[in-house]
């Protein structure tokens, strides 16, 4: 073979040789970092505070009727409850607050409230609200601490639900505005430690310690509401109405104070 068929045998050997592909470059997935509360405890009340529960005194407390229930009771199917309100002192004046179905499908519930009291004691702007609450197990339970005055003034200290096991609702109607507080310690039958600032620029909540929620909207400077503690019982539009085979349920507030600064 002449020197120039040597080269282009060469040549041709080179061209048709295999090459290696190039590594494609993958682009990292960019996973977005978790919501954590903020950090920092609750503030910590002086003095003694303004007003501490006792749930059998009918000078705090009416029991069975609330004016945020149509006519003041018992009922309230606009708002997908099967609650029937009952004054009955087993009902909520130990402070656990029970439920028990009925023969008509209404299940009779226990509800306080300070409107219409001998006291009608009203939270302000400024107090902070402390509880402490054992969580219902049963579905279709649901429990809450809450505010109302005159069809409004409405802060829920917090509202759960057995089918969204972790999760507190807490919620400013005033001024629009709430928060899905997700947490490992909140579970059916968990004790669980609550704080509520009513804030007239920020309402700020606090669970087990841990700061969960401030809304930057507030409830104002004039804000005044009465306070309602009841188990509600669901009817199944929003979250599952309770099982065929249940026909008790109830939850517990153990203590609840607020302190005026």
């Amino acid at each position: 073979m002449s020197h120039r068929g040597s080269e282009l045998l060469e040549w041709l050997t080179q061209k048709l040789r295999p090459r290696p592909r190039p590594t494609p470059t993958v682009p990292t997935p960019t996973v977005p970092a978790p919501t954590v509360p903020t950090p920092g405890g609750p503030p910590v009340p002086s003095g003694e505070p303004c007003f501490t529960a006792d749930f059998s005194s009918p000078e705090q407390w009416v029991a069975g009727r609330s004016w945020a229930y149509p006519g003041g009771g018992p009922v309230n199917p606009g708002d997908n409850k099967l609650d029937y309100l009952v004054p009955d002192a087993e009902y909520s004046r130990s402070g656990v607050f029970r439920a028990s179905r009925r023969p008509d499908g209404k299940w009779n519930t226990g509800l306080l409230t300070t409107e219409g009291s001998a006291e009608e004691f009203t939270v302000r702007a400024g107090d902070i609200l402390e509880a402490r609450v054992l969580l219902p197990t049963e579905m279709g339970a649901w429990p809450a601490i809450w505010t109302w005055r005159d069809g409004r003034n409405e802060i829920d200290v917090f509202e759960y639900h057995p089918d969204n096991p972790n999760l507190l609702e807490l919620s400013n109607h005033v001024n629009g505005s709430g928060s899905y507080y997700t947490d490992a310690s909140i579970r059916p039958g968990a004790w669980l430690d609550l704080k509520v600032e009513f804030g007239a620029r920020s309402v700020v909540w606090w669970v087990n310690g841990v700061r969960a929620f401030a809304d930057t909207k507030g409830v104002g400077r004039d804000w005044r509401a009465y306070l309602i503690v009841n188990l509600s019982v669901c009817a199944g539009r929003y979250h599952p109405a309770p099982e065929r085979g249940v026909t008790a349920m109830s939850y517990e507030v153990e203590a609840l104070r607020v302190h005026r600064p």
